[in-house]
C-alpha cells in the first residue's frame, strides 16, 4: 500500500509504502529508501516504533546529516582524503565529512528519489530501484541497483541488495536505521552483544589505521551482553567474515519493555554508532546504529575485504532485522 507522503521543492513527489506482518509494521520512503518507522510490540502487546524518523518529509530535509533510516551508498562509511586508486587511475571524490568522503558524499544514495513498486507474488514487500551514473559524487561506473524490502513470516524485516556495473568500480550499501527499542529516552542502557572479536582502531578523522585489534579488555568487547553506554563510531570486524547467506551476529535489548532486535547479515564488519553527534528532535544517545557493510577505506586497505565490483559480476548483501520479546 503507498501514499503520497510530500514533495521536494522541484516538484517530484515522495510516496511511502507500509508493509505489515505478524506483529511489524514498517513504511518505507523513496526518498533516500528510508525505514521511516518500525512498529512492534513490546513484552505486554503493547507498540512503539523502534527507529528514529519523522512523521514528515521536512524533517529529513531539514536535518540530512544523521542519515535517518537511510539506504547508503555507493560507498558506506569514510574513505579517506575523499579518494582512492583502482586500476592505475585514482579517483577524486567530494569531501563531506573533513578532508573525507562519508556515505557516498554530499548527495549520496540517502538523497535521492527511488523507484518503488510491488514485487510480483510477494504481498508483503516493495522493491527499489535508481540508477547512479558514472561519475556521481566522483565513482567510477554506471551502477544499477536494487533493493528490496520484504517482512518474513515471523515479522523480520530483510533488506536485500544487488548491483552491477558497466566499468570497475566499488559498492558499499547499508541503511542507518538508528534503533531505540523502548520507543523513546535514551538508548545506551539497552544490552548488545556482538559476536566480533577484533575491530578496527581509528585516527581522529575516524579512518581506520589498517590493524584489526583484539578486543579483549577493551571497550569494544560486545561478545558477552553487555549495556552499549555512549563513545562509539565504530568497525568491529564479525568473526563470521563474508558469508554467502545472512548469518546472526548481533542482539540488541531493551530491559525495560523486554524487545529485542537480533541482526543476521553477509556482511564481514558492522559500525557501532551510538549517536552522539544526534540534535534537534532527538538528543544524543537517543538511538544504536548497526550499520552492516565492509569496513571503512577499504578501496585503500588492500588488506581489508574488498569492495571492487567489476562488470559481469553482481554485488549482492542481505540483513535481516528481526523482533522479539523477553520476559
Amino acid at each position: 500500500m503507498s501514499e503520497l507522503f510530500g514533495t521536494l521543492s522541484d516538484g517530484t513527489e515522495v510516496h511511502r509504502w507500509t508493509l505489515e506482518r505478524a506483529g511489524t509494521r514498517v513504511r518505507v520512503l523513496s526518498y533516500g529508501g528510508i525505514v521511516q518507522s518500525v512498529e512492534v510490540p513490546d513484552r505486554d502487546g503493547r507498540t512503539a516504533d523502534v527507529v528514529l524518523g519523522f512523521a514528515g518529509l521536512d524533517g529529513y530535509l531539514e536535518h540530512p546529516g544523521p542519515y535517518f533510516g537511510a539506504l547508503v551508498g555507493r560507498y558506506a562509511n569514510r574513505i579517506a582524503h575523499a579518494r582512492f586508486p583502482l586500476d592505475g587511475v585514482t579517483y577524486a571524490l567530494e569531501p563531506n565529512n573533513g578532508p573525507n568522503s562519508l556515505h557516498g558524499g554530499a548527495r549520496g544514495f540517502d538523497k535521492r528519489v527511488w523507484a518503488v513498486e510491488g514485487i510480483e507474488g510477494v504481498e508483503h514487500g516493495v522493491r527499489l530501484t535508481r540508477v547512479s551514473p558514472h561519475g556521481e559524487e566522483g565513482f567510477p561506473g554506471r551502477l544499477e541497483l536494487t533493493v528490496t524490502y520484504t517482512l518474513d513470516a515471523s515479522g523480520a524485516l530483510r533488506v536485500s541488495y544487488a548491483a552491477v556495473t558497466d566499468a570497475p568500480t566499488v559498492v558499499n550499501l547499508t541503511n542507518h536505521s538508528y534503533f531505540n527499542l523502548a520507543g523513546s529516552g535514551n538508548a545506551g542502557g539497552h544490552e548488545l552483544r556482538i559476536a566480533a572479536s577484533r575491530y578496527t582502531p581509528v585516527d581522529d578523522g575516524l579512518i581506520p589505521t589498517g590493524v584489526l585489534a583484539d578486543v579483549s579488555g577493551s571497550r569494544f568487547d560486545f561478545r558477552t551482553a553487555r549495556k552499549v553506554g555512549s563513545g562509539y563510531d565504530h568497525n568491529l570486524v564479525l568473526d563470521k567474515g563474508v558469508t554467502d547467506s545472512p548469518a546472526e551476529i548481533a542482539e540488541l535489548h531493551d530491559p525495560t519493555s523486554g524487545r529485542t532486535l537480533t541482526v543476521a547479515t553477509t556482511e564481514p564488519g558492522v559500525q557501532l554508532y551510538t549517536a552522539e553527534h544526534l540534535s534537534g528532535p532527538f538528543a544524543p544517545g537517543d538511538g544504536v546504529a548497526l550499520e552492516t557493510q565492509h569496513f571503512p577505506d577499504s578501496p585503500n586497505r588492500p588488506e581489508f575485504p574488498s569492495t571492487r565490483l567489476d562488470p559481469g559480476t553482481v554485488y549482492r548483501s542481505e540483513t535481516v532485522y528481526g523482533f522479539g520479546v523477553r520476559d
